[in-house]
C-alpha cells in the first residue's frame, strides 16, 4: 500500500508540475471552451483523453511500443496547438451527437501517454510491482487532471459569468495564447 501512495503522489505531482506545463496547457485547451454547465461534455472529453493516455502509458511501460522520446516531446505541443487552433476556428459548438474533438482527445491522449511513460519508466527501474505502480501513477495523473479541469472551468466561469467577458472573446484569447506558446514549444522541440 505504501508503493501505491508513493506512485499516486508522483502521478498527480507530475501532471501539476509547472516545469512540465505542456500537459496543463493541453487540458486547458481541451476544456477551456466549456462552461460549468457543460460538465457532461467535459467528462466525456476528459474520459476519451484518459483512455488514450492510459493505453499508451501501459503499452510503453511494458515496452510494447517504443517511439523515440524526441518525437513524443515534439508531438505533445503539436497536439496542444492543434486543439487550440480548432478552438479558434470553430464558430459554434457542434450540434451533432458526435463531435470530432472527442476522437481527437482520444488520439492525442495516446501521444501524451507515451510522454508520461518516459517519466514513469525512469522512476520504476526494474520494479517487480509494475502493474500496481502503473495503476497508482495513472490514478494520480487523473486526480491531477481533475484539479486542472475544475480550475479551468472555474476560471472560465469567473471570466464569462462574473466579469461578463463574451464567451467567444474569452475562447479566442485563451486558445490564441495557448496556440502561440505551443507553436514555440514545437519549434524548440523539433527532432532534427
Amino acid at each position: 500500500m505504501q508503493d501505491f501512495s508513493i506512485y499516486f503522489e508522483l502521478g498527480w505531482q507530475h501532471i501539476l508540475d509547472w516545469q512540465g506545463y505542456d500537459h496543463i496547457l493541453f487540458v486547458t485547451a481541451l476544456c477551456g471552451v466549456f462552461l460549468l454547465s457543460d460538465w457532461k461534455k467535459v467528462l466525456i472529453l476528459v474520459t476519451a483523453f484518459t483512455i488514450g493516455h492510459s493505453i499508451t502509458l501501459a503499452l510503453s511501460v511494458f515496452n510494447k511500443i517504443l517511439i523515440p522520446s524526441n518525437w513524443i516531446e515534439f508531438l505533445i505541443p503539436v497536439t496542444i496547438f492543434t486543439t487550440a487552433f480548432i478552438n479558434i476556428v470553430k464558430k459554434k459548438a457542434s450540434k451533432n451527437r458526435f463531435d470530432p474533438i472527442y476522437f481527437l482527445a482520444l488520439l492525442f491522449g495516446l501521444i501524451h501517454g507515451m510522454g508520461f511513460s518516459n517519466y514513469l519508466k525512469s522512476l520504476m527501474g526494474k520494479s517487480n510491482n509494475v502493474v500496481g505502480e502503473l495503476l497508482a501513477f495513472n490514478i494520480g495523473l487523473e486526480f491531477g487532471q481533475i484539479i486542472i479541469v475544475l480550475s479551468v472551468l472555474l476560471i472560465c466561469f469567473l471570466m464569462i459569468s462574473i466579469l461578463k467577458v463574451q464567451k467567444r472573446e474569452w475562447n479566442l484569447f485563451l486558445s490564441s495564447a495557448i496556440f502561440g506558446i505551443a507553436v514555440i514549444m514545437a519549434i524548440e522541440r523539433f527532432p532534427f
